[in-house]
């Protein structure tokens, strides 16, 4: 069960990397690491994204410690399914250019007061500036972390939920690096490009999702969950 779950993240992380190079490429582009060479910047640009993995990790905790508690109360099928249902509300709006979730208001707020902080930060030029960086990052509104916490949520367990959004991470860290490393590789239409599979990616994880609160007795996609019972549609 744990290694479906690591994989699961891995696989939504490598999968939506280049969301993460679109959307947070000119934070690592500009990271205070242009004095260091070598060894010491390869470890600086690490500790920066590592700082953005520790920050999935801790709010997978969260996310797992709430749906331990729908689990308690013999709500984690149908919790499943709610997500995967929202998630394929997010893919058919996203087809059809309908943002349904999007509050301007809040979203501005948040991101002003990471995005203040993360300033003060990038005048620092030392390895513990870059991690906080990285952690601060990690804050920022992102629609593939959303995602990933939708079924980090669902694992109603907190050790899997902190375990699938640290592979998240994990996964997004090798375009990471490269794009850090040499950006201009990257072309503007390949990011574009593959930037186009989020929203398939998001249906997908709604299905999937879907299915595993159907408890269908399939292994991986929809295995038994303990002491539930398949949802029966009347």
């Amino acid at each position: 069960m744990i290694t479906s779950y690591i994989i699961s993240g891995l696989v939504i992380g490598t999968l939506g990397s280049f969301h993460c190079v679109g959307m947070c490429g000119p934070l690592a582009l500009s990271l205070p690491v242009q004095h260091l060479q070598g060894t010491k910047r390869f470890l600086g640009i690490l500790l920066y994204n590592l700082g953005r993995v520790f920050t999935y990790s801790f709010i997978g905790l969260a996310a797992g410690a709430l749906g331990l508690g729908f689990a308690l109360f013999g709500w984690q099928q149908i919790l499943s399914i709610a997500i995967g249902s929202m998630l394929l509300l997010v893919f058919f709006g996203m087809i059809f250019r309908k943002n349904i979730f999007k509050n301007k208001l809040i979203n501005d707020t948040w991101n002003g007061f990471v995005i203040n902080r993360l300033t003060l930060l990038y005048r620092n030029k030392n390895f513990y500036s870059l991690f906080l960086i990285g952690l601060l990052n990690g804050l920022l509104p992102c629609g593939l972390v959303y995602i990933a916490l939708s079924g980090a949520l669902a694992t109603g367990n907190i050790l899997y939920s902190s375990l699938f959004m640290a592979s998240f991470g994990l996964g997004t860290l090798p375009a990471m690096l490269v794009l850090s490393f040499a950006g201009n590789i990257i072309s503007m239409q390949l990011r574009i490009k593959i930037k186009k599979l989020v929203p398939y990616i998001i249906g997908l994880m709604g299905v999937l999702l879907i299915l595993r609160g159907l408890n269908l007795n399939i292994p991986f996609i929809s295995p038994v969950i303990a002491g539930a019972h398949a949802v029966e549609c009347h």
